[in-house]
């Protein structure tokens, strides 16, 4: 398991850096809302990470059923990240630039148990 966990780290720092530069693109360039942002580069990085873990971090086959339950455990990370960055952002006055990875930080082993027993 810590080989997976290696894995499943690097592939989030990769679906991070996705994610933060959907954010960012959604954010400052587009002018879209921040909390619309987050959960948009959300979706679109979440399917991005479902493969990279599927061939990389498990090493298992995609399958109809586990791109469909895939989303459907991220569905917590979501809204834990989104009520995270929402009170680092209001409540806190942490940047809305920044607030995503203190987010982060928070769902990271919850998502690896999560994704393990999907992918699995």
């Amino acid at each position: 398991m810590n080989k997976e966990f290696v894995r499943f780290v690097v592939v989030g720092v990769i679906n991070t850096i996705n994610y933060y530069v959907l954010y960012l693109f959604l954010l400052k360039v587009i002018g879209v809302f921040y909390l619309p942002s987050h959960f948009a580069a959300t979706i679109i990085s979440m399917y991005i990470s479902y493969f990279l873990n599927v061939y990389f971090t498990y090493k298992v086959k995609p399958s109809f059923q586990s791109i469909l339950m895939f989303p459907l455990t991220q569905v917590v990370n979501v809204g834990v990240q989104g009520m995270l960055l929402l009170i680092f952002v209001e409540l806190w006055g942490i940047p809305n630039i920044v607030a995503p990875f203190f987010a982060a930080v928070f769902t990271i082993p919850v998502t690896f148990y999560v994704t393990r027993r999907i992918l699995h």
